[in-house]
């Protein structure tokens, strides 16, 4: 028969990840629906480029990366037909960064060929980053699947309504829909910033990507901040020692056992 404090100490492991997973679930809707509203931005600019209402809808589909998204309209938008391997090859280069997050990924989502290839097409900025806020395997998994599918079904349907509506609704940044999902992310990011490590590469990502965006070409600028997080992390550059038992991923938590990462990284 087991103590009773080990089955007092059962239930509160069973509440407290119970509670974490429900956080998780909220956060996760939370962040999907304002990213959403951001795909009435994409509809309404992607046919306002030139695009038709199939062809707008189908890159939501199949695309489904906002950045890449906006980058091959805006591209298609200036140069024309003529411009499409400049707007492909510029998508293609912000989408490499989505490679990074599914070896990040990788442990959370788990072993199994049609659950890979399943959360392939859900892997993007903010299903990774609402899975990598969590502290527990489960609400971890759990943030990914929820914000990765809302995600998906809110900006088709939100890319449909642009779409059609565009000529009604006029230029979408005059309500703010640019910036919805870039303040979605930065709420994510903004907790984990507790330490000098993740706040110098905070920092440093943010100034190298400001000065090199108007002088190269969509997507360099990004994958050229990432790798300050790469070097830096690689290095461990302010960050604790290696083995230390104080580190903490920035929430009041380790890192779970099953989901190794270092101080800084996401």
């Amino acid at each position: 028969m087991s103590p009773p404090h080990a089955v007092e100490g059962a239930h509160f492991d069973d509440a407290h990840s119970a509670g974490e997973a429900r956080r998780a679930v909220r956060e996760a809707l939370g962040v999907a629906l304002a990213t959403s509203a951001y795909g009435i931005s994409f509809g309404a600019l992607a046919v306002a480029s030139g695009l038709d209402v199939w062809q707008t809808c189908v890159l939501s589909l199949l695309m489904f990366t906002g950045g890449s998204q906006f980058a091959f309209v805006g591209i298609v938008a200036a140069g024309g037909l003529a411009a499409a391997p400049s707007a492909i090859a510029s998508a293609a280069l912000l989408g490499v960064r989505n490679i990074a997050y599914g070896i990040r990924m990788s442990p959370v989502i788990g072993s199994g060929f049609w659950r890979r290839t399943a959360a392939a097409q859900f892997t993007i900025d903010e299903s990774t980053a609402v899975s990598l806020a969590q502290t527990g395997h489960r609400a971890r998994t759990l943030g990914f699947w929820v914000t990765g599918i809302g995600i998906y079904i809110g900006w088709n349907l939100s890319t449909l309504a642009g779409a059609l509506l565009g000529d009604v609704l006029g230029d979408p940044r005059a309500y703010g829909l640019d910036a919805a999902a870039a303040a979605a992310f930065l709420a994510l990011l903004w907790p984990r910033l507790r330490a000098r490590q993740p706040i110098v590469v905070g920092i440093a990502a943010a100034v190298i990507a400001t000065i090199l965006t108007p002088v190269l070409m969509p997507g360099l600028p990004v994958i050229i901040a990432a790798a300050v997080a790469v070097v830096v992390g690689w290095t461990n550059w302010l960050g604790r020692p290696a083995g230390s038992s104080t580190a903490t991923n920035g929430f009041g938590g380790g890192e779970p056992a099953d989901v190794p990462e270092r101080e800084g990284l996401p």
